[in-house]
């Protein structure tokens, strides 16, 4: 026995028998406080006994009959493992037919000739021993009928059984177990085989099922060929009647086990120690059960408690002891015993009686950290006598802790189902008796939980691409994640291929073995959370393969293909392409497409063409290779089955008619030999065909035909087995001339001073000589009425498809003349002209005047110069002015209007306001009424101090060889920015420097600004109040409804343009000094109209309409404002 140890060690590898050692064990532990025994371990030494030597007869067996050989192995222990074997240790092949039975015998449901053989040997191997036993061989012969007429014809009759019958079929015979019935018992827990081995002729198959119920799942299995039922893990459950069927075609038979399940003792209560204080009550309960069922028998330190010293507070009552007012003296160990015949159960159970103050075994300030939402164990490991009871506190004045929202563990431990972030501090355990008590604190800290917020996401991505799956987490600052990734489970491949960052893993030049689910598994000490995503490969399909032929007619054959990989993409359709070795060798061609999931079609064939095919697979992702090509296929030569497509009679000359066609392709001329036979005669007359056989040709020229005369025209294909079907007649025309007439009768209806309509008479169709494709206006302005000035003529083309006789012609310009003529065209070309039709247009309003100039601003008036109109579109008879102020409060005043003779071309307004801003709104007057406005905006001063405009003078310049002075005297403005233009000379070229960065540049400007100032403090003390005046606040104020609203970040400034569409002028602009502001000139343009100069129209009266220049809304009075101009922007015009 080894030392400090209950261990028993028994050697004989130095010597001694494993025989004499042979026997029942049993361990007892003893001490003071009594004695603890062990199961019994029985020892029994392992054995491999010799097969006893016997002689072995040959067997002679009938084919057809069946045969057992018998094994017969030597007792082991453990038992031998059985194998039949050759002399050549292979394995003996078994099947239905031929198979090992449980006992280890091997059973011939029936034999056959193959069977016959000298070395059926059985070897036995003990496996504890590490030995294989051999048996003697065993012969066997298998006579067939033919063999034993030969045998026994001297000696037998020809009525004798074996020369009359061939081999006999027999129905099923039970070779194991005999008989109709037989039992089996099972041991609980074991493993339940039941054998069933049947002869006959055919081999029978066999079934089993269980009387009365089914058999159970997932625990049953066929071994051998169905003839070993196998139960795993039996129970008395599965007791019952379990019947086997062997069966043929011949019949049936089966065997019923009767299978009875015992069980050997098991515990449903085994005896659990007990640690009692003085004075208390307890119970050992020792509960088992087993088949027989098992009794129960109670030791005290390993003597029957029946002989054991008696003890006052015990008392024995079947399977329980109960104990009463222990004393100290009670203490012992007590042993339970179950046994039946199968076995027996022996558990030990100590009784401890002591008196013991609490003791806390959970470590002092332990630290519990715990994620927020989850439960939050907090051990309070105890040992005391009476059994202490435990209480817990939170805080150090806390209250005792109590409620649903914590569970209370009889092994002291607090649970805190859903800790919350207001669930950390300190919690105190204090457990007590009656014998002391004692306290103990721990720590518990509540940390956020680790989330992954954004997930990888499923992926498809082609082959060689690129794909990343994100994994961006969040977590407690206190906490240190990982982040692994794995692939279906397991680590990542050892590629350089796949990246992983921080937060993402990147897969490069992605191959079809990179498909699958990707997993993203962030670990802290507390927690762990994971999110996968499938990652799907595809590619263009893999090309079809074995393409076959079947089928074979003239006009038909069908072909069958076995479809490649479609790599994660079904495939949608197959394309099926053939060649033509025999005209177009090399070049595939479309035959058809089917579906994808279709593998064969019939193709339609035709003749004289030498087929190749094949197929290319089609997915999502693209087109596969093609497959390989098809065998050829050459079918046989028949005469042309269409004619030539596309048949057309087109002169190129007055005098001919050339007749064209698309030829037949390779493949469509049916045989050898393709020609075209031309047909023609005159429409209308009664002429016969004229023809003629050309060869592969796609045009033929008919000479000396009348210009433009319709004929019948055909085509018809032949080769050399004959001609195609009769083909249908189409009709061409001879060629075009001229035509001869122009059209007559034109007449000009003006609709407004911008729309005229123009009628003629159609030509006659004689004399178009062609096929009539419209008529053509020309037409153009001669003059404009209001200025008596002739300019380029600019003739401007109006086509009108088809025989109309009308037109609109839009875009002309009021008060002007103009001529017009029109022309019949064919597809030749155009006719004569008619003769010039004269026309005019009336007056219409006048455009914009082309600049209004607000000059000489003084207290009381202004002086308004302007232009007259780009455009006046008649004779101008008056101006019209209007003007209104704008007050301090950004309000506007009175509309004041003004009529102003059409020969006037300045005004100056008297008697106004000093100081104050006025707009001005102009424009000018013709009979028909008021064309678009100007405005503009102007101050009157505040006294007679002259404003102060910029100046430069007195330029003086010194040159030297590489560089230049300059220098210049400036009044003006502060603030400005100056450019100095040079160039060299007889070039164009020129630069600007800046200068306001020198330094008597800057002196300059602070005595320029010192002046401003001045004027600014005089300004406001003779106005009381008024300041800046910011044009953003006053355009959102009382803005124009007409101009757009300055901004304040796009360089605008405080002046307005009269520009048309009203914008401010922005910072830099060449606005000149004298505040002009001209209007672009705008010419009529029939671009307005859709198709230009040239255009076509469908005149049907959707061009009426007023062709004119925009207007100005006139102003509404007091709801408009502007303000005053600073020096500010004065000075930026110059910039």
């Amino acid at each position: 026995m080894k030392p400090n140890s209950g261990t028993l060690v028994i050697n004989i590898m130095n010597g001694g028998k494993a025989e004499a050692y042979e026997g029942v064990y049993q361990c007892t532990a003893r001490n003071e406080r009594g004695a603890a025994i062990s199961n019994n371990i029985v020892i029994r030494p392992s054995r491999s006994p010799l097969w006893t030597k016997e002689k072995l007869e040959p067997n002679h067996v009938r084919e057809g009959d069946s045969l057992v050989l018998h094994c017969r192995p030597p007792v082991g222990l453990p038992p031998p493992i059985i194998f039949w074997m050759d002399n050549a240790f292979q394995r003996l092949p078994q099947s239905e037919r031929v198979s090992q039975g449980l006992n280890g015998d091997l059973y011939f449901s029936n034999v056959q000739p193959e069977d016959s053989r000298e070395d059926y040997i059985c070897y036995a191997r003990f496996n504890h021993t590490q030995t294989i036993q051999q048996k003697q061989p065993i012969s066997v012969k298998v006579f067939s009928m033919d063999s034993l007429n030969d045998t026994i014809a001297a000696n037998l009759s020809d009525t004798d059984i074996y020369g009359a019958k061939p081999v006999t079929e027999r129905q099923p015979v039970l070779l194991t177990p005999t008989g109709s019935t037989s039992t089996k018992v099972e041991l609980r827990g074991n493993v339940l085989l039941l054998e069933c081995i049947a002869a006959g002729l055919p081999t029978p198959v066999i079934r089993w099922i269980k009387e009365g119920g089914e058999l159970p799942a997932n625990r049953t299995f066929f071994e051998n060929f169905k003839k070993t039922l196998k139960i795993i893990d039996v129970s008395e459950a599965d007791s019952g009647n379990y019947k086997c069927i062997a069966r043929n075609t011949l019949g049936s038979a089966h065997h019923v086990i009767s299978v009875t399940v015992k069980a050997a003792p098991y515990w449903i209560t085994a005896p659990r120690n007990l640690v009692l204080s003085p004075g208390e009550d307890g119970t050992l309960i020792c509960r088992a059960n087993g088949n027989p069922k098992p009794s129960i028998s109670w030791l005290a330190n390993g003597v029957p408690i029946a002989i054991a010293p008696e003890d006052p507070s015990r008392k024995v009552d079947g399977d329980t002891i109960i104990f009463s007012h222990v004393q100290e003296r009670s203490s012992a160990v007590y042993q339970c015993n179950a046994s039946n015949e199968y076995g027996y159960l022996l558990s030990n159970a100590f009784v401890n009686v002591l008196a013991e103050p609490p003791r806390i075994l959970t470590p002092a300030n332990k630290l519990y950290q715990v994620i927020a939402d989850s439960p939050a164990l907090l051990d309070c490991a105890y040992f005391g006598s009476p059994k202490p009871e435990i209480e817990w506190f939170k805080g150090v004045k806390g209250s005792i802790l109590r409620g649903n929202e914590y569970v209370f563990h009889d092994n002291g431990t607090l649970e805190i189902p859903v800790a919350q972030k207001n669930s950390a501090g300190t919690y105190t355990c204090v457990a007590r008796n009656e014998l002391g008590k004692i306290q103990n604190e721990v720590q518990l800290e509540i940390k956020d939980p680790t989330m992954i917020i954004k997930q990888p996401e499923y992926k498809v991505i082609q082959r060689y691409g690129q794909v990343s799956f994100e994994c961006i987490i969040k977590h407690d600052s206190t906490l240190l994640p990982t982040v692994t990734w794995l692939k279906d489970n397991d680590e990542l491949p050892d590629d350089d291929r796949f990246l992983v960052g921080k937060d993402n893993l990147t897969i490069m030049n992605v191959t079809d073995k990179d498909d699958g689910t990707y997993t993203c598994i962030v670990n802290t000490t507390l927690d762990s959370v994971s999110a996968s995503a499938v990652l799907t490969v595809v590619a263009r399909p893999n090309p079809p393969f074995d393409l076959e032929l079947t089928g074979q007619l003239e006009r038909s054959i069908d072909l069958s293909w076995i479809p490649g990989d479609e790599n994660n993409s079904p495939i949608t359709n197959f394309v099926i392409e053939y060649e033509d070795a025999l005209h177009e060798p090399g070049v595939w061609h479309y035959q058809t497409e089917v579906p994808g999931t279709q593998t064969t079609v019939q193709l339609k064939l035709s003749p004289y063409v030498n087929y190749s095919f094949r197929v290319i697979a089609v997915n999502k992702i693209g087109r596969s290779q093609p497959s390989e090509p098809s065998e050829q296929y050459l079918t046989k030569s028949a005469s042309p089955d269409e004619n030539p497509a596309n048949v057309q009679g087109i002169g190129s000359e007055p005098d001919n008619l050339v007749i064209t066609w698309e030829p037949l392709k390779g493949f469509q001329s049916n045989g050898p030999g393709l020609q075209y036979k031309v047909s023609w005669r005159q429409k209308d007359v009664d002429d016969e065909w004229t023809s003629v056989i050309v060869a592969n040709v796609s045009k033929y020229i008919v000479s000396g035909t009348p210009t433009f005369v319709p004929y019948e025209i055909k085509v018809q294909a032949l080769n050399d087995l004959g001609y195609a079907p009769e083909p249908s007649e189409v009709i061409g025309h001879s060629g075009e001339d001229l035509p001869m007439v122009a059209p007559g009768n034109v007449q000009v209806h003006v609709i407004n001073s911008t729309l005229a309509k123009v009628h003629w008479d159609p030509v006659p169709l004689k004399t178009v000589r062609g096929h009539l494709q419209g008529y053509k206006v020309y037409y153009w302005k001669v003059q404009s009425l209001s200025r008596r000035s002739r300019r380029h003529v600019e003739k401007k083309i109006l086509t009108f498809r088809g025989n109309k006789t009308f037109g609109m012609l839009p875009g002309l310009e009021p008060y002007s003349s103009y001529k017009l003529n029109v022309r019949v065209v064919n597809g030749k070309g155009e006719g004569p002209a008619s003769p010039d039709k004269v026309f005019k247009t009336p007056e219409g309003v006048p455009s914009s005047p082309s600049f209004l100039k607000i000059t000489n601003p003084t207290l009381d008036s202004l002086t308004l110069e302007w232009g007259s109109p780009t455009h006046p579109n008649g004779v101008l008879t008056s101006y019209t002015l209007k003007f209104q102020p704008i007050n301090n409060t950004h309000e506007l005043g009175p509309l004041v209007e003004i009529r102003i003779p059409a020969n006037e071309s300045s005004l100056i307004l008297k008697n106004l306001n000093y100081s104050t801003r006025y707009k001005f709104y102009f424009n000018a007057q013709t009979s028909v009424g008021s064309g678009s406005q100007i405005t503009e905006e102007a101050v009157t001063i505040m006294d007679e101090v002259q404003p102060l405009y910029p100046r430069i003078r007195n330029v003086t310049t010194a040159a030297a060889e590489t560089y230049a002075n300059i220098s210049w005297e400036y009044e003006g403005p502060d603030h400005a920015n100056f450019y100095v233009e040079y160039g060299v000379a007889g070039t164009m070229a020129s630069r600007q420097v800046d200068i306001a960065t020198q330094g008597w540049f800057i002196g300059l400007m602070c005595a320029v600004a010192l002046l401003i100032l001045i004027l600014l403090i005089v300004c406001f003390i003779r106005r009381n109040k008024g300041g800046k005046y910011p044009v953003k606040e006053k355009e959102d104020a009382h803005a124009d409804p007409e101009i757009q609203p300055m901004k304040e970040d796009d360089g605008t400034f405080g002046e307005y343009s009269d520009a048309e569409d009203h914008k401010p002028l922005k910072k830099g602009s060449r606005t000149p000094s004298d505040r002009t502001v001209k209007k672009e000139d705008s010419d009529d343009s029939l671009v307005d109209y859709g198709e230009g100069v040239n255009g076509q129209f469908n005149e049907d009266g959707s061009f009426i309409g007023q062709y004119s220049g925009k207007k100005e809304k006139e102003p509404a009075e007091g709801n408009e404002s502007s303000e005053a101009p600073s020096p500010v922007n004065a000075m930026n015009s110059f910039v």
